[in-house]
Formats: C-alpha cells, structure tokens, sequence
C-alpha cells in the first residue's frame, strides 16, 4: 500500500466531511490536493492524484466515476442591479435576464460554449445578449471573438465593475462572493454534477476505501475496512494461574452443595390449620393474592 493517499478536489467542492471519516477510519494519511476543474483528469493521468472530486462528466472509457450530487446554477449581479434587490431565496428566470449581456469564464462548467450557442454537451443555449468584440478605437467588431474572461473569479470581478451578468455553480458564487455583488439560483438552468473519479486501471485497495466512504459505508460493512487492531499481549503462565485462582475464589457453589434452610411457611405447622384445614384455603391453595 502507499505511504499516503493523494485526493484531489475542485475549486468549489468541500471534501472534508470524507477526509474526517477517511482519518478516523484509517492509519494511512490522507493529502487533499486542489486542482482546477479543467486540470483534474490530466492530473489523474499523471499520476498527482489517486482520485479526486471533480466535475462531470468525463471519459468512461478509461475513467471510473461516482455522482455525489448536482450543484444549482446561479445568476451572479452587481449590488446596483434589480436582481439584487430581491429576496435572496427568490429564484430568477432566464427571462429575468434577457437584456442583460452574459460572460462566461473560460473555464465555465455549466454551458461549455460561448453564449447563444448549444453545442453538444453543453447546459443548453445561454440566456441573455452575447457579448460584442471591440476594436482598439473602441468600436464594435462584428467579425471579432469578444473577449471572455479567464476564470470565475475574474468573471466575477467584471460583473462588480457592472460590465453584465455571469452564471456559475452555486459553490464558485460562494467561494468567489464580494459584498458588490449578489447571487441568485436560476431557475430551469442546468445542473453542475461532481463526482469522486479515479483511473479505472488504478482501482487500489485505498480507493476502494475511499469509494466505500462517499458511499455511505459503515466501517461494518462488507466492504468497509477498518484500520487494523493492536494484538492482544500474550497471557504468560503465571498471569493464567492467577486467573484461574481468581476464578475459583468466585465460583458460585455447585448445585448438590448444602441448602440454606428453607423458611417455613405461614399456616404450615402441626398445630395450626394445615392441609384440609381452613388455611389452606384461604392462604396456600391455589398460589393466587387474595383480591
């Protein structure tokens, strides 16, 4: 087995819950590696990793994969947007948005193309005005790709200068959040599915535990394993003999010993009213408390 078991894990995705169980469960150590989401196969296949909470989908054919759940689209506005002004358990709709102009990072998980485009694999057509590509004079390019911002964060940071709107996962709204911006869920948009994914060459006793854990196994379980026990130290002869002394010093006597004497039973005696008499009737019997 190695030395230590290398999870990585996505901006966004919280693994500790898993690394708590994993560390009470097992003695081998546990390393949480962050890897950016478009990074996280290649670093699998480069071995940094033995698996890692990642996003979804990815190749099967070579990639073993578990959902552990599907994150919410959210609509991410500037404080001077009507958006904002909004409860903050209110839902937005796509026609909520249709004026605004939306960016997309270029390492978005939701859309996977540029806006107004669905493209196969992608979270459908992207609501709201695509963005336009400038000239140095400052005039539109028809012909031009706009310019998109390189990640959240920064997708971010260009709704607070109030340059639009973005959508992203509700956990990189979380994680990237500035008190100049707000976020809401959108309704109807599409999901964000993560998962724990390994090389399916790779399947190792480790991440064999691993997948038992964000499974929900108990360390009872079939094919849960917990960490090995102490073996018990050795009894020596004299340690045995004095249990045994012990023991017998204990010992309940055996059933043909002597009998305390039982007590005699009231009404029971020569003299008094015994068997036929009036005693036995009202007292012995038949063994019932008189009502």
């Amino acid at each position: 087995m190695s030395d230590t078991f290398r999870l990585g894990y996505v901006p966004g995705a919280t693994p500790g819950k898993w690394a708590r169980v994993w560390r009470e469960r097992l003695d081998v150590p546990l390393d949480l590696v962050q890897v950016d989401a478009a990074d996280a196969v290649a670093a699998l296949d480069r071995g940094d990793v033995d698996a890692a909470i990642a996003r979804l989908p990815v190749d099967k054919t070579r990639l073993s994969a578990i959902l552990l759940y599907e994150e919410l689209p959210v609509v991410v506005v500037s404080r001077d947007h009507l958006l904002a002004a909004t409860e903050e358990d209110e839902v937005v709709t796509a026609a909520d948005i249709a004026d605004d102009v939306v960016h997309l990072a270029a390492d978005d998980v939701l859309y996977g193309a540029g806006p107004g485009s669905e493209s196969p694999g992608s979270g459908g057509p992207v609501p709201g005005l695509r963005p336009v590509a400038y000239r140095e004079d400052g005039s539109i390019d028809v012909s031009g790709t706009p310019e998109r911002p390189p990640t959240t964060a920064e997708a971010i940071a260009w709704v607070a200068a109030g340059a639009g709107v973005t959508i992203v996962p509700l956990s990189l709204a979380r994680l990237h959040h500035r008190k100049d911006v707000a976020y809401r869920v959108l309704d109807g948009g599409p999901t964000a599915p993560v998962g724990l994914v390994w090389v399916s060459e790779r399947t190792t006793d480790l991440v064999d535990e691993m997948v038992g854990i964000v499974r929900g196994r108990t360390v009872n379980s079939s094919r849960g394993r917990a960490a090995p026990q102490p073996a018990a130290p050795a009894t020596t002869a004299k340690q045995a003999r004095a249990q045994q002394t012990r023991a017998g010093a204990n010992r309940k006597p055996a059933s043909g010993s002597a009998k305390q004497p039982r007590k005699p039973q009231r009404g029971a005696g020569a003299g008094g009213k015994g068997a036929g008499g009036k005693g036995a009737r009202g007292r012995g019997g038949t063994g019932r408390r008189p009502r």
